[in-house]
């Protein structure tokens, strides 16, 4: 299965450099790197539908109530990954990010997961409803 196969339901993809750092005292990718990676594309997921303020001026913004990774194979430097978000499950006040992490070098999956972010009022500092806009994006991201 080519790369594009493996990523055609995902509309927000970015490439990303293994770095020499990123591996651990055993040679391989660490964990924690993995969660990043997530983190970085769902920034940019965020980017392409206009919700990247909020958080951190007080409004409405988004806020990662939990995450996971399942890890297929190890990573190690040299390498390039694509990194691949997409929503699903959305609903009034959250929504599902699913992740997936194709290595270049190895033609292969090499981690995939899932995160639930939330609606969140940081001024009230508890959840609220998706803003329509956002709300909107998402819809018109994911179908």
């Amino acid at each position: 299965m080519t790369a594009d196969a493996r990523l055609a339901e995902f509309p927000v993809i970015r490439r990303w450099p293994v770095a020499w750092g990123d591996q651990d005292s055993f040679a391989h990718v660490n964990n924690v790197v993995y969660f990043r990676w997530f983190e970085s594309v769902r920034i940019a997921f965020f980017e392409e539908i206009g919700w990247t303020r909020g958080g951190h001026t007080g409004g409405v913004g988004p806020i990662l109530a939990s995450t996971s990774c399942n890890f297929k194979i190890p990573l190690t430097y040299p390498d390039v990954v694509i990194l691949a978000a997409r929503a699903e499950d959305i609903d009034d006040d959250r929504f599902t990010m699913r992740y997936r992490i194709v290595s270049e070098r190895l033609d292969r999956v090499a981690a995939e997961g899932e995160g639930r972010i939330v609606s969140f009022d940081y001024d009230a500092g508890k959840k609220a409803p998706l803003p329509p806009e956002i709300r909107a994006a998402l819809l018109g991201l994911s179908s």
